[in-house]
């Protein structure tokens, strides 16, 4: 549990900045965003170290916000691993720029810059240290991850150090309301 907290202490340490070259998609629509996607890369970062078949859950909390549920399994420990936390919007709901926390009044950029609601996600951070290639299925076909690995690259990531999860159980997500 404790590498998944890390979350929130370094990727969502206050910063809700966006790396220049780094643009959040319009039209986002949350509704249509909502449910689990399956982590298929990202860069190294001692909160996800250890961690294979990572997922991020979305559904909508009491107070408008989002309910962000990650999940983990520590293949040292041989245990599911989850952190909560919660979302909102930085600029308008059909921008897809939103702040996260998962540690009280610390929050970080979770900016979506390439989208199609129904396959892939590419996600950036407050700089450009954090990067995810989320999908909705557990896998991803290879012209759409090079295609996202070529935008990120683009946009100033280093791509060379991306880390490939691996999914074997695809009974891992969790339900949270929509």
């Amino acid at each position: 549990m404790r590498a998944i907290i890390f979350i929130a202490m370094f990727l969502l340490a206050g910063c809700v900045e966006r790396p220049e070259k780094v643009v959040p998609v319009k039209n986002f629509e949350l509704s249509r965003y909502l449910g689990t996607w399956y982590e298929i890369a990202r860069l190294d970062h001692s909160f996800e170290r250890g961690l294979e078949q990572i997922s991020a859950t979305y559904g909508m909390r009491e107070d408008g916000g989002v309910r962000v549920i990650n999940r983990g399994f520590d293949t040292e420990s041989k245990q599911w691993k989850e952190a909560e936390g919660k979302a909102y919007f930085v600029q308008t709901p059909d921008v897809g720029f939103l702040k996260v926390s998962f540690f009280g009044p610390f929050y970080g950029s979770y900016i979506v810059f390439d989208l199609d609601h129904e396959q892939y996600s590419l996600i950036s951070g407050p700089n450009l240290s954090y990067l995810w290639i989320l999908s909705r299925r557990p896998q991803m076909d290879e012209a759409t991850k090079k295609r996202l690995i070529q935008k990120a690259k683009d946009a100033g990531f280093d791509t060379n150090r991306l880390i490939f999860v691996k999914h074997t159980d695809t009974n891992q997500s969790v339900s949270i309301n929509k």
